[in-house]
């Protein structure tokens, strides 16, 4: 009875082993599948956001400042547009197709963007010479300029250097003086600046991608504004051909602009900011507006960085203002 015992113990306990043995190789399986699955759906999405990229027509010229990348749309009045981080000449064009569909687009990839340069001695200052460089060989004597977010120290740049260029200057969600947004990020920041980890934040944690790309608490309030913030995390992959552009705005190009002389701007000036930004501040585009001479204010109470739901708004807005003789 003691050996039958015996055995039946020796017997359970290796099925035991055995049943552990089992969990095990059906967790690696598992986990290797996983693996292979989220391996396979970043491959794909990449393969995706450079067909994208791919698919928008792009021209590079040469110039003093190196290779300036730019791509156009569209038929009217010329407007540039300066685009906002993360993004280059396909996302100001994104920009400008909601916000000023009546236009001659003109969107250049700024310093270090896509298939733009970036130059050793580059500022806000350089990347609007190069802006004019872009006008020259387009043989366009002025333009009106918008600048989004991050793009706007360069447009504020071209209006203070080359004020005979510009006709009327808007600033939509602006980086402007006392903005968080002008405040370098600590250095470890630049570890996000990549498509694993910036892939990693849309799959893994959405709520989180969308708050630093600016969609305030309570947005998306509906499907419209589903697309809107979904095609603009679309819109910064691939991250790796920007990043070096996004780590100068956000550590250079950005923190200067408190030190512009925004009183010596002196082209008209339309500066549209949601009271609700969660990355730019509304004051600080409210101080901006008392500063520069010609600066007319317009608050929207609601939408966030990307200004969601306010498109109607805000396009009536600038085409009022883009149709105001600049000498009025």
């Amino acid at each position: 009875m003691g050996r039958w015992a015996l055995g039946r113990r020796a017997s359970a306990g290796n099925t035991d082993v055995m049943s552990t043995r089992v969990l095990l190789a059906s967790l690696v399986g598992a986990a290797v599948l996983g693996v292979v699955v989220v391996a396979g759906r970043y491959r794909r999405d990449l393969h995706d956001a450079y067909a994208r990229l791919a698919a928008v027509d792009r021209r590079v010229i040469s110039t003093a400042f190196g290779a300036v990348e730019y791509a156009e749309r569209g038929h009217g009045e010329p407007l540039l547009v300066s685009h906002g981080i993360f993004h280059g000449c396909d996302g100001g064009l994104v920009t400008a197709r909601d916000l000023a569909d009546d236009r001659h687009v003109i969107a250049p990839s700024r310093f270090g963007y896509l298939g733009s340069d970036l130059p050793v001695n580059a500022s806000g200052a350089v990347q609007a010479d190069a802006f004019v460089a872009l006008l020259d060989h387009l043989d366009l004597d002025t333009v009106d300029v918008m600048g989004v977010s991050a793009g706007t120290s360069a447009a504020v740049q071209l209006a203070l250097r080359h004020p005979d260029r510009v006709t009327h200057l808007v600033i939509s969600s602006g980086n402007l003086p006392g903005s968080p947004t002008a405040i370098a990020p600590p250095g470890w920041a630049k570890a996000f600046y990549s498509d694993p980890a910036m892939w990693t934040l849309k799959v893994a944690t959405p709520p989180m991608l969308e708050r630093l790309v600016g969609v305030p608490k309570g947005f998306p309030k509906d499907a419209d504004d589903a697309r809107v913030v979904a095609e603009l995390i679309e819109s910064i992959f691939p991250v790796r051909p920007r990043a070096q552009g996004a780590i100068f705005d956000a550590f250079t190009s950005n923190p200067e602009m408190n030190t512009y002389p925004l009183e010596a701007v002196h082209v008209p000036t339309l500066i549209i900011h949601a009271t609700d930004d969660p990355l730019a501040s509304y004051d600080a585009a409210a101080h901006a507006a008392d500063r520069i001479p010609r600066a007319v204010l317009v608050r929207l109470d609601t939408g966030g960085h990307l200004q969601l739901g306010q498109t109607d708004r805000a396009h009536a807005e600038i085409t009022a203002f883009l149709t105001t003789p600049a000498n009025a």
